[in-house]
């Protein structure tokens, strides 16, 4: 399918069952980053720049066999502000049987009022054993999983949604049938990262994947994923593939006022400048004062140190301070380190496009014999062990 050039249009609003959204953006979870301190941190630069809080905030992806058997650093994950509404919780499964008992756990213990559940993670020690991108490959079970998590929020406002990639690899896509299954089986809503897992995060995503399942799946509404930096990107892709909203994962990465933006720009009203080094750098304090929070202070500054280094992409701060605050131990020693940047700094076009991990295209790790029969429904061994959700 070829994309005809379309002009972006603004759109502002997303339905997901009874959630409604005043903008058509959700956050993606990502692993170590989308903790309660980074959601605070992107609600709060919303509500600061915008005047409210409009999008979908997601939590890191937590395991339902870890969270059924209360895993204490998966409850630790699944830690929500009390101003977060609303709340929403994303699964990594491989189980019916885990699934309904997450699920239902989740409804019944009031634990979030929204689950997504994850089939779109590409990294090896996942797919070797048959979970994440290579799941919906198998029809049958994918279907069972869905039906599950849909089947114990029955009756409640509590809408499940799935998200998953294009396929395994160009030889093997799987994204219009996982998008028809899910649909069928009671999801809310689908989400389609637009590359397969052998390109992991490389290359570039294939938005005509998310135009060809919007004209697949009508019943629900299709969010697009894949290379969305800035509110332009978000605008073009829904403009050129017709998808009902975005999913928002490496282009926030040091830019968590990235929602701010894409709050105006669906809501047709000019996006503010970029901030200073300046203001960055009060926005990096705020964060590592989160992280202390949820964390307590040792492992908040390991934690924000990841961060420095995206949120100071592209401008100039010199490499004995990059170094010191790689290292940063305490909230007062981040507090010296960042005195010493030039906080009159404008926002430099080095720090825009492109951030995070990107890496390799390669082959994907399946178990063996994983693709003999896509409608095996045998749950794959040992896929669901594991605390943080891979």
């Amino acid at each position: 399918m070829t994309l005809a050039p379309s002009a972006p249009t603004a759109r502002s609003a997303l339905q997901i069952g009874p959630i409604a959204l005043r903008s058509p953006v959700v956050l993606a979870p990502m692993a170590g980053v989308t903790n309660v301190a980074f959601r605070t941190l992107c609600r709060e630069l919303e509500l600061a720049r915008e005047g409210t809080v409009s999008g979908l905030y997601v939590c890191e992806m937590v395991t339902a066999r870890a969270l059924v058997e209360r895993h204490p650093v998966t409850m630790h994950m699944t830690t929500f502000a009390p101003e977060e509404s609303p709340r929403s919780l994303q699964l990594y499964t491989v189980d019916p049987a885990n699934t309904y008992a997450a699920a239902k756990m989740i409804v019944d213990e009031d634990f979030a009022d929204h689950i997504d559940m994850n089939f779109g993670c590409p990294v090896p020690k996942v797919t070797r054993r048959g979970g994440g991108a290579a799941l919906p490959y198998k029809r049958a079970l994918f279907g069972q999983i869905v039906a599950a998590a849909v089947r114990a929020t029955e009756g409640t406002d509590v809408p499940v949604t799935v998200k998953f990639r294009v396929g395994i690899d160009d030889d093997h896509h799987t994204h219009l049938d996982a998008g028809r299954i899910a649909a069928a089986e009671g999801a809310a809503a689908v989400a389609l990262h637009a590359r397969t897992a052998s390109q992991r995060y490389s290359g570039t995503a294939d938005w005509s994947q998310i135009a060809a399942l919007k004209d697949h799946v009508t019943s629900v509404p299709v969010l697009g994923n894949g290379d969305i930096f800035d509110a332009d990107d978000a605008l073009r892709m829904m403009a050129v593939t017709g998808c009902d909203g975005v999913v928002i994962g490496r282009g926030c990465l040091g830019r968590p006022w990235l929602f701010a933006e894409l709050s105006a720009a669906f809501g047709g009203r000019p996006v503010k400048t970029p901030p200073t080094l300046g203001e960055v750098a009060r926005i990096i304090r705020r964060h590592g004062e989160l992280l202390a929070a949820h964390f307590g202070e040792d492992k908040g500054m390991r934690d924000i140190r990841k961060h420095v280094a995206w949120y100071l992409h592209g401008f100039p701060a010199g490499a004995d301070l990059r170094r010191a605050l790689a290292l940063v131990k305490t909230l007062a020693e981040l507090d010296d380190l960042l005195a010493r940047l030039d906080s009159d700094v404008p926002f430099p076009r080095a720090a825009e496009g492109p951030r995070g991990r990107q890496g390799s295209a390669g082959s994907v790790a399946l178990p063996e014999g994983w693709l003999d029969d896509p409608d095996d429904c045998t749950v794959p061994a040992a896929a669901d062990v594991m605390n943080s959700g891979g």
